[in-house]
């Protein structure tokens, strides 16, 4: 490159003369460029590769324990979870059969502690399902959930905790939808955002839950009238260990202390959604409320 700065009258000198020099062509020197260019960007693109893969594999062996930690905890949560279910059936039907007494009170709550624990038993499968820990529980196509019957048994088992924080819970059936979704799974979802909906909710304020068919989506929107979204990016609110500014104590006869958030509940709405083909998202934040929305395909089998 330096020979070919030099004027063509010295050129012509060195050869006359006798003196050795070798001149490179402009071609071939464009030509060298371009093959170190690209041989530098193969080099730099390889050291690139072997880097990531060593950033990523710690992140690697994180996921493969948690996924190991949950099957673990899952699993042994079945057992006396069995247990409980089949003490409260044994006690139902002792009542049934008059070898116990109970009033319709008792009856109904132990009607419903039956349902409770049918439901964690359900949760419990799913979560060791999505974990991957256990083979005979692979997921298989079954018959299309009502949408309508997943809330209405949701807002069943969360209007205790709501009573305790004396907030209203108010159901809007818009439509009446079919969801290729196991029932575990989207009640794990929908109680995941009604829990989080209540924990916001000021005392004597109501938690709307609403249900519409749009297209081919079924779409579930669930309403807090608390302060909104503070302290946090609202994309940010579904990633895990990720928590808002926490609510404000009320004060009052009806003072309830905010329960504590851990930042997971949204997390797992959002993998239960992706998994099955969905999506949530924050439909509006205010200081009047939060409004989130959950997204889910609609079966193909009809309404």
């Amino acid at each position: 490159m330096l020979h070919q700065t030099v004027p063509q009258e010295r050129l012509e000198q060195v050869a006359a003369a006798g003196q050795g020099e070798v001149f490179v062509s402009a071609t071939d020197v464009v030509a060298g460029l371009i093959v170190l260019g690209v041989a530098g960007v193969v080099f730099a693109g390889l050291v690139t590769v072997v880097i990531a893969r060593r950033a990523v594999r710690p992140l690697g062996d994180a996921l493969r324990v948690q996924r190991q930690f949950v099957a673990d905890a899952s699993h042994e949560l079945r057992t006396p979870l069995a247990v409980l279910d089949a003490r409260l059936q044994a006690l139902q039907r002792k009542i049934t059969g008059g070898a116990a007494t109970a009033d319709d009170k008792v009856t109904a709550d132990l009607a419903r502690l039956r349902d409770d624990s049918r439901a964690l038993i359900d949760i419990v499968g799913d979560l060791l399902e999505a974990a991957g820990g256990d083979s005979s529980a692979a997921s298989t196509m079954s018959d299309p959930v009502h949408l309508n019957d997943v809330v209405e048994d949701v807002l069943r088992s969360m209007s205790v905790l709501a009573d305790e924080r004396d907030v209203a819970l108010r159901y809007d059936a818009a439509g009446f939808a079919l969801v290729d979704a196991p029932t575990a799974s989207l009640r794990r979802a929908v109680l995941a955002l009604v829990d989080n909906a209540i924990g916001h909710a000021p005392s004597g304020s109501t938690v709307t839950v609403s249900t519409r068919l749009e297209r081919d989506s079924a779409i579930i929107t669930v309403t807090d009238e608390g302060r909104g979204i503070t302290g946090i990016k609202p994309t940010r609110v579904f990633d895990r260990f990720a928590r808002s500014d926490p609510a404000p104590e009320n004060t009052g006869t009806n003072a309830h202390a905010s329960r504590p958030s851990f930042g997971i509940g949204l997390a797992l709405v959002r993998e239960v959604a992706l998994r099955h083909g969905g999506s949530v998202r924050v439909a509006a934040t205010s200081p009047t409320g939060t409004t989130l929305e959950l997204v889910l395909p609609a079966s193909n089998q009809g309404t």
